[in-house]
């Protein structure tokens, strides 16, 4: 009996050693979810102050480059604090990409339902993405359309906007944006296609930069053909329908 009675204990010592494993891991797992909301809140905290390096979409672009042998290809990318920005380009960038940057909250409804409804009808899609949503995407996420993007665009546009005061967003945005291939921010676009600093672009340069925006790759702000030209023309309009550089003063 005694012998058994070993025997039997030790089994189950078996059986229970696992299962304490599994409820460590099992707590881990629990634990997870907290660690990368903790993670994601922390990192959306420093770039309030810190300004970034570089954005995911840069990284990937550069990753890009190695993987298909292209070698010229050259990044550029120098930041530069907004108030050293010539104003006509983040009003531009307002009036090309979301006129309502200064009173939604990351979210722009109607224009969402707006967008849901021309595309209903057919014929070429229409976004509706805010500068907020755009940052959180150039700045920490990749391309594409899957749901996992998707959600994490809406979570980081929510820390955006709960923790970082609208001038912020616009100066890291006109930053992060890509203006040309391998061409980021206002400071290297004004010196790849004007050759000159980003304080001195001139409204019409700064129109023709936020015209390319949708597709920089195919279209150049120093070479506009028709349709960066009427798209320029039309940025320039609404610029001044919201009040042109004045617009600014409500982010502040």
């Amino acid at each position: 009996m005694t012998q058994r009675d070993d025997h039997d204990g030790g089994a189950n010592a078996r059986v229970q050693a696992p299962t304490r494993r599994g409820r460590r891991w099992l707590r881990r797992l629990l634990w997870l979810p907290v660690f990368v909301v903790g993670l994601t809140v922390l990192q959306v905290l420093a770039l309030r102050v810190i300004d970034p390096p570089g954005s995911a979409f840069m990284a990937i672009r550069q990753v890009q480059a190695w993987a298909g042998g292209e070698d010229d290809f050259t990044l550029y990318y120098q930041w530069r604090d907004l108030d050293r920005i010539a104003p006509s380009l983040a009003v531009s960038v307002i009036a090309a990409e979301d006129q309502n940057f200064a009173r939604h909250r990351g979210f722009d409804l109607d224009a969402i339902e707006q967008a849901r409804a021309h595309n209903a009808r057919g014929g070429s899609t229409r976004g509706a993405s805010t500068i907020s949503q755009q940052t959180a995407k150039n700045l920490f996420l990749w391309g594409g359309r899957s749901w996992v993007r998707k959600g994490l665009e809406v979570w980081y546009t929510v820390l955006i906007e709960l923790l970082w005061p609208k001038s912020r967003i616009l100066e890291v945005y006109v930053n992060v944006a890509e203006f040309g291939d391998g061409i980021y921010g206002a400071q290297a676009a004004a010196q790849r296609h004007f050759g000159k600093d980003a304080a001195q672009l001139t409204p019409s340069e700064s129109a023709r930069l936020a015209a390319v925006l949708p597709s920089p790759r195919r279209y150049s702000a120093s070479r506009p053909g028709p349709y960066v030209q009427r798209r320029a023309q039309w940025i320039q309009r609404n610029a001044r329908q919201i009040g042109g550089d004045a617009y600014l003063e409500a982010l502040k």
